[in-house]
Formats: C-alpha cells, sequence, structure tokens
C-alpha cells in the first residue's frame, strides 16, 4: 500500500490565500459602516440646525410665565394652547379607537379574498396621501356649504381624522403582522376566544409599536395649518368650548403673527418652540404608557 503524505507547508499555503479574502471584507466592511456614519451625521445636520434654530429664536418668550397663563389678547399664548390642545385630543379620540379597529379586521378577521379588505385598504392607501388642504376643502363642502353648520373647532378635529385615520391603520396592522402566529394559536389551544386572545395578547405584544404609530399621526395633525385656516376662525380670547364659536390654535396663531411683520417674529418662533414641546411631552407620556401596559419579559 502506498501512502501519501501531504506536504507540512500545504496546509500553510491554503490558509495564506484566504488572507488577501480576509483583507478585503475587512476593507468592505469598514468602507460601509463609514458610509453608514457618514449618511447618519448628512440627516442630523439638518434635523439639528432646525431643533437648535427654533430653540435659541423661541426661547425668550416662553420664559415669561405670561406666555403660559394668558390669552392671546394679553399678551400671552393660553389660548392657542388650549385650542391645539382640545383640536387634537378630539381628533385622537376619535382616530385611534377607529384605525385600531380597522387594522384588527383587516389582519385578524378578514380573509385573503375579502373584497371588503381590499377595498378597505385601498382606501387607506388613497386616504395617505391626500394633502391637508383636500381634506380641510371637503370638510367645510359637507359641514358649511351642505349641513350650513357653523365653524368651530371640531370641525378641524373632523378634517384632522381624515388625516390620522389611516396613519393609524397603517401602524396598527404593521405591528400586529409581526406579533408571531404562534402566540394566537397557543391561545387557541388552551380554549380562550378570538377577541381575548387579541385583546389579552396581541394587543399588548405589539403596543410599543402601535404607541409609536399613533405619537407619529398626532404629531403630523397637531401642526397642520389648512384646516384651521378654513374650518375655524381666529379669536384672541379664550375659547372652552371646541363645540361653539372660533378657537385660536398654535399653528393659526403663528399665520396670523407672521403676518403682522417683523416685529411679531419672536411669538412666531415661540408658538413654534411652545408646538415642539406640546409634542414631545405627548411623545413621552405616550411611552411611558405603553412601557406600564406592555408584557413584562423575564
Amino acid at each position: 500500500m502506498t501512502v501519501t503524505t501531504t506536504p507540512a507547508t500545504e496546509p500553510v499555503k491554503k490558509r495564506s490565500g484566504f488572507q488577501p479574502l480576509a483583507r478585503r471584507r475587512k476593507v468592505a466592511d469598514h468602507v460601509v459602516r463609514g458610509a453608514v456614519l457618514l449618511s447618519l451625521a448628512v440627516a442630523l445636520v439638518p434635523l439639528v440646525w432646525l431643533v437648535a434654530t427654533v430653540v435659541i429664536r423661541g426661547i425668550e418668550p416662553l420664559l415669561d410665565i405670561d406666555w403660559w397663563i394668558l390669552p392671546e389678547r394679553k399678551g400671552g399664548a393660553a389660548n392657542a394652547i388650549v385650542g391645539t390642545l382640545m383640536q387634537t385630543a378630539l381628533a385622537a379620540a376619535i382616530s385611534i379607537p377607529l384605525g385600531v379597529f380597522v387594522a384588527i379586521y383587516l389582519v385578524e378577521y378578514a380573509g385573503a379574498r375579502s373584497w371588503l379588505a381590499r377595498i378597505t385598504t385601498f382606501m387607506v392607501d388613497i386616504l395617505s396621501g391626500v394633502p391637508s388642504i383636500v381634506a380641510a376643502l371637503f370638510v367645510y363642502a359637507v359641514w358649511r356649504t351642505t349641513l350650513g353648520l357653523p365653524r368651530s373647532g371640531f370641525v378641524v378635529a373632523i378634517a384632522l381624522v381624515l388625516l390620522m385615520v389611516p396613519l393609524v391603520v397603517r401602524a396598527t396592522e404593521e405591528m400586529l403582522k409581526i406579533v408571531p402566529q404562534d402566540l394566537r394559536e397557543a391561545s387557541y389551544a388552551l380554549g380562550i376566544p378570538k377577541w381575548k386572545t387579541i385583546v389579552k395578547i396581541v394587543l399588548p405584544t405589539a403596543l410599543s409599536g402601535i404607541v409609536t404609530g399613533v405619537m407619529l399621526a398626532i404629531a403630523r395633525v397637531m401642526g397642520e395649518s389648512a384646516p384651521v385656516l378654513i374650518l375655524v376662525g381666529s379669536t384672541r380670547a379664550m375659547n372652552w368650548n371646541p363645540f361653539d364659536g372660533n378657537q385660536q390654535s398654535l399653528p393659526l396663531m403663528m399665520v396670523q403673527q407672521y403676518g403682522n411683520g417683523p416685529s411679531a417674529l419672536d411669538r412666531v418662533w415661540g408658538a413654534a418652540l411652545c408646538l415642539v414641546i406640546l409634542v414631545a411631552l405627548v411623545y413621552f407620556g405616550a411611552k411611558v404608557v405603553s412601557r406600564v401596559f406592555a408584557p413584562k419579559s423575564s
């Protein structure tokens, strides 16, 4: 029997052949990592610049306590803050349950061949791209022209609902889809009804993502100016009733103050910073709520 032996240097040669490949991979990894960090820096520059500009130019009016407690006719902005919060709260109270229920139907109940699900998905896609001015004009045509009802903060909330519902539906739908099917099947195997499985297992599991999507929707509609310009009149006084009379809001206040000339630019920047602060407070509050009600992990 002839035994062939492999020279001791052959494994070394084979290993040395992988060194250029490993070097190329390392270089490619560094290049891609550098490109990603550069893209991150480029994206952060305008964001940091915007936030810094708003804070620097708008902080002075907000340091005055009168800004927060007095209405606009007395030099403050309390009426605009109250109007913004009321209109957004009304829109959220209608949009969030409606959007979540529609998403639950599309994911949990609608079959693949359901014509109603296909129509609903198509309409949600259409509404997602509708400009705010179109939604405002539609509500104006129905509310004012057809029904002849007066303008109010509630009418603005109706227009904001048209803008907010598709965002809530899309965010909730995507979060429900990533919940593992094994969780549903395990619940069904224990004899738990489908509705209770959705309430106790599916929704809590996807709650964090749903809250994030809802907050993005609220942040979008809170700063919309077209609905307030068309559907409600401005007032420098405080109005606690969104169903009756004119009601001021921060976007409407910014538009009006900008028209008053350079002397009012400080109040415009102050209203912009105030709007950013309100969105941030609502966002962090919602994140705390989502953590409290999210399922506990070991």
